[in-house]
């Protein structure tokens, strides 16, 4: 699995990281069950804070994508395919959003109102 960041994005490292990861449990690369590289291990090949990749790992958690376990590290969950590729949406949707200017609750309404 190939994680990229660019230093140039406006987009927050942490969250280049989790989109990279989230791309590759879409895109079928990375299987349920598969082990993420270690946080320290990740960090040094990207050469960046290791808490960033914590971060990132962290957000990945709580979206349901991977669990976070002493001793084994992150572990992609079984149906991660799917929570990736709505979380892949949802950050391209807000992305797209902030481009624009739209504010959160906006965004919020509008989807309330297209999703019923």
């Amino acid at each position: 699995m190939l994680i990229r960041i660019d230093p140039a994005s406006t987009a927050p490292l942490y969250e280049q990281v989790a989109a990279s990861v989230r791309r590759a449990v879409a895109d079928g690369e990375v299987s349920p069950g598969s082990t993420l590289p270690a946080a320290r291990e990740l960090a040094g090949s990207l050469e960046i804070n290791v808490h960033t990749v914590l971060r990132a790992y962290a957000l990945l958690r709580d979206e349901g994508l991977i669990d976070l376990r002493r001793r084994r590290g992150a572990v992609v969950l079984g149906g991660a395919n799917d929570r990736a590729r709505l979380a892949e949406l949802i950050g391209e949707l807000i992305g797209e959003a902030r481009r624009e200017g739209v504010g959160v609750d906006e965004l919020t309404t509008t989807i309330r109102e297209r999703y019923t």
